[in-house]
């Protein structure tokens, strides 16, 4: 038919190639503190009910995005679970009370300005809620491997392989 093609553009547009998927386990550059500004900081929000830790974790993302606090990254921590023992007043035997399960979620910023950390410091203590408690610190390479799972069992498979 002579209309057969009519409309058809697709062959007019160069193609890109498929772009190359990044290295995930790459590990982001520290920055150092200056006299106005401090370096990488990571805020840790942490508590034993997973919504509440999570709902304030993005609190402190949106309010350091309304400030202008540029945050790098927003991650969780594997969960960490701690098992609660009661002994019985006579007797040997120790029960499983209850299990108590620790949610971490870490606001990683860059170049916090000095003259607006006091005020985002207390903004934040401010709207902590109840049951959650929150840390600031310096990020350092061991923050950075604790993101990870230790896994023992695929680490000795992997020496294996390379002996």
């Amino acid at each position: 038919m002579p209309t057969h093609g009519i409309g058809r553009w697709g062959h007019l547009v160069t193609r890109e190639p498929p772009k190359k998927k990044k290295d995930r386990h790459q590990m982001k550059p520290i920055l150092p503190a200056t006299d106005t500004a401090y370096g990488t900081l990571n805020v840790i929000v942490s508590g034993y009910d997973l919504v509440i830790v999570e709902h304030y974790s993005q609190y402190i993302h949106n309010l350091c995005n309304r400030l202008g606090i540029k945050v790098s990254e927003s991650y969780a921590l594997p969960t960490k679970s701690t098992e609660v023992m009661l002994m019985q007043e006579q007797g040997t035997k120790m029960y499983v009370e209850a299990l108590l399960k620790t949610h971490q979620r870490v606001v990683q910023l860059s170049s916090l300005d000095a003259s607006l950390c006091p005020l985002f410091m207390d903004v934040m203590l401010k709207c902590q809620p109840e049951g959650v408690q929150l840390a600031v610190k310096v990020h350092t390479e061991a923050d950075y491997h604790a993101r990870f799972k230790a896994r023992p069992e695929m680490e000795g498979l992997m020496t294996k392989l390379r002996h």
